[in-house]
C-alpha cells in the first residue's frame, strides 16, 4: 500500500462565502481552523482581514466568488440583501 502524497486543500471543497458580519465571520474562522480553503467578499474589505491572512482569497464581486468556489455560502442580514 503506498501513502498518498494529497494536502487537504487537494480534498476539501473551497467554500465561498459571502457576508462576514457577526455570525459570518466566526463561521468563517471555523472553516479556516478546519482547513477549507476560502474565497471570501463583505462590503468591507477589512471584515476579511483576519481571513486574508490565514491563506483566504479575496473575490470583489459575489459573482466572483462564486466562480472560484465548489460551494457558495451568503450570511445576510435579510432577503433584500440576498436578492441584491
Amino acid at each position: 500500500m503506498t501513502a498518498s502524497l494529497t494536502s487537504p486543500e487537494d480534498t476539501l471543497p473551497t467554500i465561498g462565502f459571502i457576508g462576514l458580519g457577526n455570525m459570518g465571520s466566526g463561521m468563517t474562522k471555523n472553516l479556516q481552523a478546519a482547513g477549507y480553503p476560502l474565497v471570501v467578499t463583505d462590503l468591507r474589505r477589512e471584515s476579511a482581514e483576519p481571513l486574508l491572512a490565514g491563506g483566504a482569497q479575496w473575490a470583489s464581486t459575489p459573482r466572483e466568488v462564486a466562480s472560484a468556489s465548489d460551494i457558495v455560502i451568503t450570511m445576510l442580514p435579510t432577503p433584500k440583501h440576498v436578492g441584491a
